[in-house]
């Protein structure tokens, strides 16, 4: 089959590589029809983690099912489904909490000892293939498969979100105690942050950060207001809108990529642009991704993964912080639910539908932040 196997920085190719199949009757094997690229692959496509040469990139999958194995009772052969990026079990003491995203049976701790959680083509998580590929294998699959309505397959583009960055936009609300009628500034306009946009207006009203003009109009087209940080401090321009007090909730959908206009890292500045930006008591909720350790560190401090907060200022306004992975099977059915119904379109974020031989062009374009690459979506049949 083919697949976009990882050679080095920046360096990604369709290759052949062995079909994926069945590998214990519990698995499920899905022919992947829609493939998204997603931010946190550029951390990997940039070499800023230890992902392997050879590897297959891919979590936001979803497809129909062409195998399943002897002990798969729910899923069959024929049925559309969205993919969570957490690969769960279903039974540990962590999925049967409803934390799928901290599975302890699917971690490979053979690599990073009390590892608690597995994805798909991810950094550090487990010895699983992406599905950016014709094939991907999906273990526990009665678990983890998502059975989609039967408009599946014309609406993909929507419900293939539901593998990622919709469940993750509207984890991050949550984080933050998101309530209706409240105000929630979002820091990050990337397919995330615009995701957390869309929940958010879901609930209510919110305000996004950024600087890219492409994404502060789509954040602007679903109703959200869109604050320019190249035009002037983010801090003062939400403050300015909200009298002074700042916002009742922030979500973080940047990572330790943060830079400012100039282009300079700071992996602690919309942390520290949150904290101050949010009122008094509010809440925060952090899904931009961290690491543990950064390879290629353009901040000293956050080889060991670690930042300069202004922890004092949190203490003293009494926020709260709420951080972590999406559990995705937390939300995917709700919000299924809301795409099927009309009242969520996550697809308006896409601007390219690509076969997926168009790969490496399409990753070299997203990773430079190019005007209008604001989400890829791959078409393995294409």
């Amino acid at each position: 089959m083919r697949a976009v196997v990882y050679n080095g920085p920046r360096d990604v190719a369709v290759q052949d590589v062995p079909d994926a199949r069945i590998e214990r009757p519990t698995d499920v094997l899905v022919r992947i029809t829609s493939t998204n690229i997603c931010g946190s692959d550029l951390h990997m496509y940039e070499g800023r983690t230890d992902f392997p040469q050879g590897g297959v990139f891919g979590h936001e999958n979803l497809g129909q099912v062409a195998e399943v194995g002897d002990a798969v009772d729910r899923v069959k052969v024929g049925d559309w489904v969205a993919i969570p990026f957490n690969i769960g079990c279903g039974f540990c003491r962590n999925c049967d909490r409803g934390l799928s995203a901290f599975c302890l049976s699917t971690a490979d701790r053979s690599v990073v000892p009390n590892m608690a959680g597995a994805a798909y083509g991810f950094a550090d998580m487990g010895p699983y293939r992406g599905g950016q590929a014709d094939l991907l294998r999906v273990p526990y699959g009665d678990y983890n498969c998502l059975k989609l309505p039967p408009d599946a397959e014309e609406r993909q583009n929507d419900y293939v979100m539901l593998a990622d960055i919709f469940p993750t936009g509207w984890h991050v609300t949550e984080l933050a105690g998101l309530r209706p009628g409240e105000s929630v500034v979002i820091y990050g306009a990337g397919p995330v942050g615009l995701m957390a946009a869309h929940a958010a207006m879901i609930k209510g009203a919110c305000m996004v950060v950024d600087r890219h003009p492409d994404r502060l109009r789509l954040a602007g087209s679903i109703g959200a207001l869109p604050i320019d940080d190249s035009k002037g401090s983010p801090v003062d321009q939400v403050l300015a809108l909200t009298n002074g007090i700042g916002a009742d909730r922030g979500c973080e959908c940047v990572g330790y990529q943060a830079h400012d206009p100039e282009g300079h890292e700071h992996p602690n500045m919309t942390m520290n642009n949150l904290v101050k930006s949010v009122k008094f008591t509010g809440g925060i909720g952090v899904v931009g991704v961290y690491v543990p350790e950064d390879p290629a560190p353009q901040d000293p401090l956050y080889k060991q993964g670690e930042i300069v907060f202004d922890y004092g200022l949190l203490w003293f306004k009494g926020q709260t912080i709420g951080t972590g992975q999406c559990n995705v099977k937390a939300y995917n059915r709700q919000l299924r639910d809301l795409i099927s119904t009309g009242r969520a379109k996550p697809s308006f974020i896409i601007s390219h539908e690509l076969p997926l031989r168009e790969a490496p062009n399409a990753y070299q374009h997203f990773d430079a932040r190019d005007d209008g690459w604001t989400k890829v979506v791959l078409k393995p049949a294409a």
